[in-house]
C-alpha cells in the first residue's frame, strides 16, 4: 500500500498534543462492511452499511474499492451513468483509473491521488482501468466517497478537481510513528488542497505497529475512521478494529487510533481512512445515482436524464455501449 510516502518522515511538521482540557471523542459504534460489487463487477466492501445516516451526514456513501489482484484481461470499471446533487471523490491507494465525462473533461489518477468531481446539476462520466492494465492486471485498492451538497449547491455547475499526492499535505507525530495525509479540509492548522463546498476534512493515517496516534479533530464535524488494512483499536478504551470496520467517534476534541504491535503478513502497519464534516441537516431523498431533498426532485432528475439533458456519451463511444 505504497499511495504517499516521504523520504524522511521525522522531517515532516508534527501534530501537536491536545490542551490540557480537550476532550478526547468516545468510540459511538464499530461496525463491519458488508462485501459486494460495484459497476461492471469489480469488488467493493461497503462501508457505511447499518450506520444511521444522521450519524453519517455529510456522506452518504463510501466504498472500499478493492484490494484486489487481478490477473490479466480481469480489471473492470463502470460503464457511463449519470450522477445528481452531491459530489463523488475517489482516492487510488494502489493501481490506475482513468475517468471522462459529458462535458469533455476526464484524465488518470494513480496511487495517491484524488479525483474530485462535482456532479452537481447533473453529469454523466465513467471509470475504467487503462487499457495496458486491463492487459497486465496488477494491484487495485481504493476509496469513492459521496460528500452531500447543500440545497443551495445542488444545482451547481459541474467541476472536477484532480489532486495529485505531491499536493497533499503530509504530517507526523512527535515519535514519527504515524505519517498523516491531508487530503481535504485542516488538521491542526494545517490544510489540504481539496476545496469542498460542504466543510469537510479527509485524511489517510498510516500508523506503525505499537504507535499511537492522537488527532486533533473540528469540533463541528463529526468523525468516522474506517481500517483500510491491520489491525488496532481506537479510543481510550481501546476497542479492537479490523480490516473492513468503521469506527464512528462520538463529540470532542480529538480522537485516537492505535496500531496493533503485530500485523498480518498483508500489511506492516494500521492504515486508516479518516473523514468528517459538518452536518447539513437537510431531508435526503436519494436513489441510485441521485441525491436530492425531496422525492419531486428525483423524479425531475431521472426525467431529465431520460430527456438528454444531463449530458451525452462522446460519440467515440456510443457504438460500444449499444453493443453491450
Amino acid at each position: 500500500m505504497p499511495a504517499i510516502t516521504a523520504p524522511d518522515q521525522l522531517a515532516l511538521p508534527r501534530i501537536g498534543a491536545p490542551r490540557a482540557d480537550a476532550a478526547e471523542r468516545p468510540v459511538y459504534s464499530v461496525t463491519t462492511a458488508p462485501r459486494g460489487f460495484e459497476g461492471e463487477g469489480f469488488p467493493v466492501r461497503r462501508a457505511f452499511a447499518g450506520i444511521d445516516l444522521a450519524r453519517l451526514d455529510p456522506f452518504i456513501h463510501m466504498d472500499q474499492m478493492g484490494e484486489v489482484q487481478y490477473a490479466p484481461g480481469e480489471p473492470k470499471g463502470t460503464p457511463w451513468h449519470p450522477h445528481r446533487g452531491f459530489e463523488t471523490v475517489t482516492y487510488m491507494i494502489d493501481g490506475i483509473m482513468e475517468h471522462q465525462d459529458s462535458n469533455g473533461g476526464g484524465g488518470t489518477i494513480g496511487g495517491g491521488d484524488t479525483q474530485w468531481m462535482t456532479a452537481g446539476g447533473g453529469i454523466l462520466h465513467i471509470e475504467k482501468p487503462p487499457e495496458h492494465l486491463v492487459v497486465s492486471g496488477g494491484l487495485f485498492h481504493g476509496v469513492q466517497l459521496w460528500v452531500n451538497l447543500p440545497r443551495d449547491n445542488k444545482m451547481a455547475a459541474p467541476r472536477y478537481q484532480d489532486i495529485t499526492g505531491s499536493k497533499v499535505s503530509l504530517l507526523t507525530t512527535d515519535d514519527g510513528g504515524s505519517l498523516v495525509r491531508v487530503i481535504a479540509g485542516e488538521v491542526d492548522g494545517h490544510h489540504g488542497p481539496g476545496s469542498t463546498y460542504t466543510p469537510i476534512s479527509l485524511v489517510h493515517a498510516t500508523i506503525a505497529p505499537g504507535a499511537r496516534l492522537v488527532l486533533p479533530w473540528n469540533q463541528e464535524f463529526n468523525a468516522l475512521a474506517y481500517v483500510l488494512a491491520g489491525d488496532g483499536a481506537v479510543g481510550a478504551e481501546r476497542r479492537p478494529v479490523h480490516m473492513g470496520q468503521m469506527a464512528v467517534f462520538g463529540k470532542g476534541d480529538f480522537l485516537e487510533i492505535s496500531a496493533a504491535d503485530a500485523q498480518d503478513s498483508l500489511t506492516d502497519a494500521l492504515e486508516m481512512f479518516i473523514l468528517g464534516g459538518k452536518p447539513i441537516r437537510e431531508p435526503v431523498a436519494m436513489y441510485g445515482p441521485f441525491v436530492m431533498n425531496t422525492k419531486a426532485e428525483l423524479l425531475e432528475a431521472f426525467e431529465d436524464y431520460e430527456a438528454g439533458r444531463l449530458g451525452s456519451i462522446p460519440a467515440a463511444h456510443e457504438s460500444v455501449t449499444d453493443g453491450d
